[in-house]
């Protein structure tokens, strides 16, 4: 499995002619840009977990049925660091790095200083978020970076906490229609208060019109909750929005802050510090977005770790949402390097399948109702929320699905009744093997896969004009554990979920995290020089690529986890 996870992946700085067999639809144009670690070891200093790995994007632009590659790794602070000193010195949250050996002591106590309130890595591996005109690496920390969509080029690094007062982000933020973003983040031991802050960031700077002007500046707050403990705030990855409410899970995988600021002198990493409460419970904000305000009904459910929220909408007085849950936070220590060796596929086992499960929450909780009793009136889910005593509502799941991850939805149905997920299909395993559509309304489900092929997260990208929700194709980055056998970008046809094409470069791809799709506004005539496939070397034909003028639009692109109204 080193192959796959343990070594570092090379650059592909100029754009590669993929080979192309089947098909790709003439209407899809644009570019697939995607995020994740790709360099594991810096020197003879290695990273602990795969999760740390240094930042490599890397690009599929498509045009006129053909398809270029390019690659290129984040040019981060942290990035630039290690390969300055030839080994690991900004620490990730799976390994601490220490300073070097032969400093002083007074350097060695401002590092443990350093350490006791970390500024975190700028190493953002996990998405790319589109904010405003610009578009963002994004990783869970307080920053994140803006890069050329086109060019992967690094450009400036941007500090959450310059505009709102968080340490911790997501990396799933939400759209609306009008390209305003809505993400949350975690607030350490802030004036003496530990809180999850909601924060809204315009698709444009107020009264302007002009190109240019940094949104970001006009960040607000949208809403905040304090943590249940000062010093044990909740760990999560994704939130779920609807037309009218947030939802956001307080769930029991939890960060100590105490164990975190000792833990540099301690020797040990952060994520060491992440502790799963089994005995406590998973607790269920609904955020009003009009008063900003929770609802007070206090609702919650077993204990869990959930990292992606599916979709979330509301029917018949109750937010229906739905989630990928574990039932400990067994995913998170598979993924050590130490882990993924030649015996992964057969010996790294899950302890608790991912599932997909649908919660009802009911808004309005009649205060006559008898303990006990079910306040969902839903007809179409078989999830509880029962009564207790004391504002209390005890939320029972209705398990759609056993064995999925990365889910991705048509973006249009975000916040709204939806009926398909695409995803990939793992079991005890977290290895991907297939790509997975389910339908939650019949419970039916269609599959691709491949011998030896992992995919990445599938994403949806409609037809222009379509009317059917799953009128469009799935794209997804194919890697192969067979050498011989190339990495390419699938496409399939969403509706029957049959092969339409599929580009095969010769490229030393890494198994990628997010990313979204950006679709051509119409093409410019920024020319490039693409890199020669063997196929072109025998050809007597130059080849050249125009390289395409990425959207700006206000919903120009397809991304997951999106929501209707902020």
């Amino acid at each position: 499995m080193e192959i796959i996870f343990g070594r570092n992946k090379k650059e592909q700085l100029e754009p590669l002619r993929a080979t192309v067999t089947g098909s790709i639809p003439a209407w899809l144009q644009g570019t697939l840009l995607r995020n994740g670690p790709g360099m594991h070891t810096v020197g003879d200093s290695k990273y602990n977990h795969w999760f740390d790995g240094l930042a490599l994007l890397h690009s599929f632009s498509i045009r006129d049925g053909e398809v270029f590659y390019r690659s290129k790794y984040l040019q981060s602070d942290t990035y630039n660091a290690n390969i300055e000193a030839n080994r690991i010195v900004v620490s990730e949250f799976g390994t601490m790095a220490y300073p070097d050996p032969c400093k002083n002591i007074f350097s060695k106590a401002f590092s443990y200083l350093s350490h006791t309130i970390p500024d975190f890595t700028d190493n953002c591996l996990i998405n790319i978020m589109k904010c405003g005109e610009d578009f963002y690496a994004t990783t869970e920390t307080n920053y994140i970076r803006k890069i050329d969509p086109q060019t992967l080029e690094t450009l400036e690094k941007v500090d959450y906490r310059k505009y709102v007062a968080v340490n911790l982000a997501t990396s799933h933020p939400h759209y609306d229609e009008a390209g305003n973003v809505l993400n949350m983040g975690t607030s350490i031991a802030d004036k003496g208060r530990t809180k999850y802050v909601m924060f809204k960031i315009p698709a444009t700077a107020p009264g302007s019109k002009k190109k240019g002007k940094n949104p970001l500046k006009h960040s607000e707050v949208f809403c905040s909750i304090p943590s249940r403990s000062l010093l044990s705030p909740s760990y999560y990855h994704s939130f779920g929005v609807t037309e009218n409410y947030v939802v956001f899970l307080e769930q029991p995988f939890k960060l100590d802050i105490l164990k975190m600021a000792t833990a540099y002198m301690r020797g040990v990493s952060w994520a060491s510090c992440m502790t799963f409460c089994k005995e406590d419970k998973t607790y269920i904000h609904i955020i009003d977005q009009k008063t900003r305000k929770p609802v007070p009904t206090k609702f919650y459910t077993d204990p869990m770790v959930v990292f992606h929220h599916v979709n979330a909408y509301e029917e018949d007085g109750c937010v229906l949402f739905d989630v990928i849950a574990y039932e400990d936070n067994s995913l998170y220590q598979l993924f050590y390097l130490a882990n993924l060796n030649k015996d992964f596929e057969e010996k790294s086992r899950l302890t608790s399948v991912p599932t997909l499960r649908r919660f009802a929450v009911p808004l309005h909780v009649d205060k006559d109702a008898e303990v006990g009793s079910n306040l969902v009136k839903v007809s179409s889910t078989t999830a509880t929320a029962l009564k207790e005593k004391d504002d209390h509502v005890y939320c029972q799941p209705e398990v759609l699905y056993e064995g999925l991850e990365l889910p991705r939805i048509n973006y249009a149905h975000n916040g709204k009744p939806y009926r398909y997920i695409f995803a990939a299909e793992v079991q005890w395993s977290p290895v991907p093997t297939k790509i997975l559509k389910y339908d939650v309304l019949t419970k039916s489900s269609l599959k691709w896969s491949e011998e030896s092929c992992w995919p990445a997260e599938p994403l949806f990208v409609p037809t222009p004009g379509a009317k059917d929700e799953d009128d469009g194709v799935i794209l997804s980055a194919i890697i192969s554990t067979d050498p011989q056998k190339l990495p390419f970008l699938l496409i399939l046809d969403a509706k029957s979920f049959t092969e339409l094409a599929r580009a095969s470069v010769d490229v030393d791809m890494h198994l990628d995290l997010h990313g979204l799709f950006i679709p051509d506004a119409g093409w410019n005539a920024v020319k490039q020089t693409p890199a020669k496939t063997q196929e072109d070397e025998n050809s007597d034909h130059p080849t050249g690529l125009t390289a395409p003028g990425l959207g700006h639009g206000e919903n120009d692109f397809t991304a997951g986890h999106g929501g209707k109204s902020l």
